[in-house]
């Protein structure tokens, strides 16, 4: 995975605003609150909610 650390603190939940965790076993980053998977394509996160799979 290609996300900077410094790009990675920026990012929140576009849901709720809440923290969001770069999942190691996917591409993908987690939201906890919201029970949300972001999926990251080509190195690039797709923060949108419509996009997002339930886990």
């Amino acid at each position: 995975m290609a996300i900077e650390p410094d790009l990675l603190e920026l990012l929140v939940c576009p849901k709720c605003r809440g923290e969001i965790v770069l999942e190691e076993d996917g591409p993908s980053l987690r939201c906890d609150a919201c029970r949300l998977r972001y999926p990251i394509e080509d190195d690039i996160p797709v923060m949108l909610v419509d996009e997002a799979r339930p886990f």
